[in-house]
């Protein structure tokens, strides 16, 4: 059997780094920056007062100075004048400073007057400016390659007057979940029947990731019906990758084994609990297309495992973002595993009253029990070597909550 790793790293290979596309920067929120991008102007533009209140001649406005006003700044004001000595002006926060003021007092340091102004207490020089470029200048690196884009960047983007940033544009793929049984929601089921949950599920799981998918829906079990399909919409463009589900493993009916085994998808078995059979490949389409596959089993507890396995690290890698983060917690109860298959557990991790992490398992290993992976929180990575670990043991764990 293949190791976890070794098909990590096949999956891995068929989704590369993506391509750069420049997106308006609202559009890129959680892509990655693709290379550094420095700054067009100056922020602030130019020296901005900090404060409501009076530009002055600092030397002009020892406390008790009555002061004229000479003419007002609000915000948004581009014919501002120089400030005559001896005289002072309202001000409104953000506005340009006049040439020739160099300090702002407070509106509450004063008695607020329009036409005069007494000063309750003399400014010190430069006090409450923002000085032109005093957050970025002209010319440095404002965003930075590697960068997630989020609202922070968001905003400094459009502050510098930006109208697209340049991020890894995020994979497109579709998914297909292969079985007659399948019913969609809604629908009275019959005898046999059950409701569709892998293509939705899967689905959502690639958008939490980052990437885009979209459903490809009920294909009859059979190899011409499916290639068909999917001949189809890959002629149709803006397909990166195809994930299927179910009809990968050794019994008959294994409609996607029949589809594609012969068209370069290899289907393997990993040494994994839940999860063992596994596909991926390259597939050529009669017009040319070559389309990376990766197929999952129908299990549905054995796909989303699959997906945050092998193919969840790969799509997050190809847009230059990072994987799930993984801890180490004390196990609150003994685990047995079955040796020589990696065990992927649903588990519960919690903090201690101690400051330390415990986890529980939920529910059996069935491949059915979605309802338990549902509630986990993480997934515990047993090793294959491990057969047993008692209570309190250290154990690896792959964290699922959160957004990424």
């Amino acid at each position: 059997m293949r190791s976890v790793d070794e098909h990590r790293a096949a999956v891995a290979a068929l989704v590369p780094r993506q391509r750069v596309v420049d997106l308006p920067p609202e559009g890129a929120v959680g892509l990655t920056l693709a290379r550094d991008v420095v700054a067009p102007l100056s922020l602030p533009p130019f020296t901005n007062s900090a404060m409501d209140g009076y530009a002055v001649h600092a030397a002009d406005a020892a406390a008790g100075a009555v002061l004229p006003v000479a003419f007002d700044v609000p915000a948004g004001r581009t014919d501002v004048p120089p400030l005559p000595p001896g005289s002072a002006c309202r001000i409104m926060t953000g506005a340009p400073v006049p040439d020739g003021a160099d300090a702002v007092v407070p509106v509450e340091r004063t008695d607020a007057g329009i036409d005069r102004v007494r000063i309750d207490e003399a400014p010190e020089p430069g006090r409450f400016f923002r000085a032109a470029g005093s957050d970025i200048e002209t010319g440095e690196v404002a965003l930075r390659g590697g960068e997630t884009v989020g609202p922070a960047v968001v905003g400094l983007a459009a502050a510098l007057g930006l109208t697209a940033v340049p991020v890894f544009a995020p994979p497109h793929v579709a998914v297909l979940s292969t079985g007659s049984e399948l019913v969609e929601p809604g629908t009275p089921l019959r005898p046999g029947q059950i409701y569709e949950s892998n293509a939705p599920m899967l689905a959502s799981a690639i958008r939490e990731a980052g990437a885009t998918a979209e459903v490809l829906r009920f294909v009859a079990d059979h190899p011409d019906a499916l290639l068909g399909r999917l001949a189809e919409r890959v002629a149709a463009g803006g397909v990166d990758l195809v994930v299927t589900s179910g009809g990968v493993s050794a019994g008959a009916y294994e409609v996607v084994k029949e589809a594609l085994a012969s068209r370069g998808v290899d289907f393997v078995k990993v040494a994994m609990q839940p999860g063992m059979p596994q596909g991926c490949g390259t597939v050529g389409f009669d017009d040319g297309a070559r389309v990376p596959f990766v197929t999952f089993p129908g299990n549905p507890v054995s796909a989303l495992v699959s997906f945050e396995v092998f193919l969840r690290p790969a799509l997050r890698a190809a847009m230059g973002l990072p994987d799930r983060p993984r801890r180490t917690a004390r196990l609150a109860e003994p685990v047995a595993s079955i040796p020589g298959k990696r065990q992927y557990l649903r588990g519960l991790v919690a903090e201690k009253d101690d400051g330390t992490d415990s986890v529980s398992v939920l529910g059996g290993p069935g491949s059915h029990y979605l309802r338990w992976l549902s509630q986990a929180n993480c997934l515990l990575d047993v090793p294959a070597e491990v057969e047993h670990l008692a209570a309190g043991a250290p154990v690896d764990l792959i964290v699922l909550d959160g957004t990424h």
